[in-house]
């Protein structure tokens, strides 16, 4: 016997939200109704199981314990790697030689 199916609607979404969703969906080579269906399957499968939703506020606003913020990873790779590697290009240059390619 198949699975039931349930419609669900998102209402008053921002365009620009919506324009992001789209762009995602392009690269990921879906429709727009399957970047969504992936993205709710992905949340739904996910760990985490909020007990209220004062709890799940919360949660999605509390970053993880193993996130840093940027500033202290760029300080710590900086201490690791002081100057790039002899002979290496910067990715700088990396770029700016992709860029005049065009």
């Amino acid at each position: 016997m198949p699975e039931q199916v349930v419609n669900l609607s998102i209402k008053g979404v921002p365009v620009s939200v919506a324009e992001r969703l789209r762009a995602r969906a392009a690269r990921n080579h879906r429709s727009l109704q399957g970047e969504l269906m992936a993205i709710i399957e992905a949340a739904a499968e996910s760990a985490y199981v909020p007990t209220s939703s004062a709890s799940a506020g919360a949660a999605r606003r509390k970053p993880p314990e193993a996130t840093r913020p940027i500033g202290e990873i760029i300080d710590s790779l900086r201490a690791r790697f002081p100057d790039p590697p002899a002979g290496a290009p910067l990715g700088v240059d990396i770029i700016r030689a992709d860029r005049d390619e065009r």
